[in-house]
């Protein structure tokens, strides 16, 4: 993947959240193995975090969010979802998500109309992110 400046983007398991301008965005990427978005609550730190850094998306990995995010019934991704809207930042959520889909209509659904907007979107890697803003920003 490449920034907007042509700078690779890397993204190692070990690696720190870090700042990146792809396609003209500032993009909060979040590092793998850091703090786990498990309340509504903890979204704080993540809006906290992109404001400190003027990032209007933040990109977040599957392994910093917990079985209940990808469960609707906990109304967990509805709600942290709801209150990045709220606060007019992006969401990429980063990774494989199959295993989730596999269980419920319900949330294909609901990754269906995320994808669709320009909000909230589940993206299977960092390169799909990168060509969604590149089609974006045409």
């Amino acid at each position: 993947m490449r920034c907007f400046d042509g700078a690779p983007l890397s993204y190692a398991e070990s690696m720190p959240d870090t700042i990146s301008d792809i396609h003209a965005l500032r993009v909060l990427v979040c590092d793998p193995a850091g703090e786990i978005l498990a309340r509504e609550q903890d979204a704080n730190t993540f809006i906290g975090a992109a404001w400190e850094h003027q990032a209007a998306l933040i990109a977040i990995p599957v392994t910093r969010l917990t079985d209940d995010f990808f469960r609707l019934s906990t109304r967990l991704a509805g709600e942290v979802t709801q209150k990045f809207v709220n606060y007019n930042l992006r969401l990429a959520i980063v990774g494989d998500i199959s295993r989730w889909l596999a269980d419920s209509k319900a949330l294909c659904d609901f990754v269906y109309e995320a994808n669709n907007g320009q909000s909230i979107w589940f993206v299977a890697d960092f390169a799909e992110l990168e060509r969604r803003l590149s089609q974006q920003a045409a």
